[in-house]
């Protein structure tokens, strides 16, 4: 298995890897204020983030060695407001199907009540 290498983007938004296997891979994050768009709820971007990295992680860990791969398309569904009260999150991703050069992964971001609060699909393009 590839490993998952350093990633900047992780500390900027303070999010943790906490699991990872073949083919999955789990971030959390502690919502806070900094973390807050203009109407008091933590911004998309950083749900699409977590959920971003979690598919994109996941896929990552079915690379040989010498390949590397880009997301080609991204949606994301926003299903519950995230504030600091909702405590812990976790962004839970696992790919669907890996082919020769294109890999298919799906997210839940929850709250550690299992409470979804967003998911996503995400294309992939092995190089």
């Amino acid at each position: 298995m590839t490993e998952i290498p350093h990633a900047p983007i992780a500390e900027l938004v303070g999010m943790d890897l906490v699991d990872l296997g073949e083919g999955s891979a789990t971030f959390a994050l502690d919502p806070a204020e900094r973390h807050y768009n203009p109407l008091g709820t933590v911004h998309g971007g950083i749900a699409a983030t977590l959920l971003d990295s979690a598919m994109g992680c996941a896929v990552h860990t079915t690379l040989d060695e010498g390949e590397r791969y880009t997301t080609l398309e991204l949606k994301v569904n926003f299903v519950r407001a995230i504030t600091e009260a909702t405590g812990r999150v976790l962004a839970s991703g696992s790919v669907i199907h890996r082919g020769g050069r294109i890999a298919t992964a799906e997210a839940r971001l929850t709250d550690e009540d299992g409470r979804l609060l967003a998911h996503g699909t995400s294309t992939c393009l092995i190089i």
